[in-house]
């Protein structure tokens, strides 16, 4: 099975070929005309991907040293996402399967994150918990199998990595601010500032809102924070009190359900604090701990060509649908479940 795969639900575009679950090549950009703003314009975003597309395909075509004719399958994000962005990823991966006659797999974006675990690793050990964590999505999810997924939490404001951006920009970083303010965490003092620990409740939900506007307030009252001698232990206190609160919810979790393992997905994943954390609570359970290559953390086709493969290989039939800006991924399980 070769799957050509391409991903566009945002800023980055990125095009991908799997061969049975390999990873043959990787071809992502990120988009820098995004970069003057502080955060994603979507019309740029859709004019940039018609410009890219093609160009991604053919070099991931090149790099993986295949011909377009060998292609059995073609996979492509149909949400969630930036419904623009998505049009011109996935009509394109269409307009392709057509004129190849092989067949389109419409894939959920964060079926794609979540299953990124496993490339170029061993199959997770079932059940697992895993997080989901992006500029757009925080979900605490219970995997029991392909398809078999239940949501425990959610944030009920800001995404996680929507927080690290907003307070980036409050500081004038660049965009994303994720990992800049992971390395400007790592030398600063975590208890310099006692930001607010959200959410600690009985449920699994998040909140991120509040300690943004903690943030805010600290800045506008204390303008010194912001000087860089103060900044990274401003950044530290914040990042300490973010995690602090998906790192509780995760663990309590872990405690909680018969798992064997703990991963995390998405762009957030890449942070060091979240990974040492959860690789922590896994240890002190003594359960596994999984988490994707750097090169998988942020959106790509690998992870969207790798979930197409899955569902293929887990006797799920190909199914072709609109692109979905807004998509619950616990909607999958009403798609056809056995191939015909």
């Amino acid at each position: 099975m070769l799957v050509l795969a391409v991903e566009s639900s945002c800023d980055e575009n990125s095009a991908a070929v799997i061969r049975d679950g390999q990873v043959l090549s990787l071809v992502t950009v990120t988009q820098q005309v995004h970069i003057p703003f502080g955060g994603v314009v979507p019309e740029l975003a859709g004019r940039s991907h018609l410009e890219l597309q093609d160009r991604n395909v053919q070099q991931a075509l090149s790099d993986a040293g295949v011909d377009l004719r060998d292609v059995t399958h073609v996979a492509a994000t149909s949400g969630p996402g930036l419904v623009g962005s998505l049009l011109v990823g996935h009509t394109f991966a269409s307009a392709l399967s057509t004129t190849l006659r092989v067949p389109l797999v419409s894939t959920h974006h964060m079926e794609g994150h979540l299953w990124s675990v496993e490339i170029d690793r061993e199959p997770m050990p079932l059940p697992f918990l895993i997080l989901l964590v992006s500029g757009g999505h925080t979900l605490l999810v219970l995997v029991r199998g392909f398809r078999n997924y239940e949501i425990l939490g959610s944030t009920l404001d800001d995404a996680l990595g929507e927080a690290y951006d907003k307070v980036g920009k409050l500081l004038g970083m660049g965009f994303p601010a994720g990992a800049e303010i992971d390395r400007c965490a790592k030398q600063g003092n975590v208890n310099a500032i006692p930001f607010p620990v959200s959410m600690r409740d009985q449920s699994y939900n998040f909140s991120f809102s509040g300690l943004k506007t903690a943030v805010a307030y600290k800045l506008r009252d204390e303008p010194q924070w912001s000087r860089s001698e103060l900044r990274n232990d401003l950044l530290a206190s914040f990042q300490f009190a973010a995690m602090q609160s998906v790192l509780e919810k995760a663990e309590r979790a872990a405690k909680n359900f018969n798992l064997r393992a703990i991963a995390a997905a998405g762009g957030v994943a890449a942070n060091s604090a979240l990974r040492a954390g959860l690789k922590k609570i896994a240890d002190e359970l003594s359960i596994d701990s999984s988490f994707p290559a750097m090169k998988y953390c942020a959106d790509n086709a690998a992870m969207i060509g790798f979930a197409a493969w899955k569902q293929l290989a887990s006797g799920f039939p190909p199914v072709e649908l609109p692109v979905r800006p807004r998509w619950p991924i616990t909607e999958l399980q009403k798609l056809p479940a056995h191939s015909i």
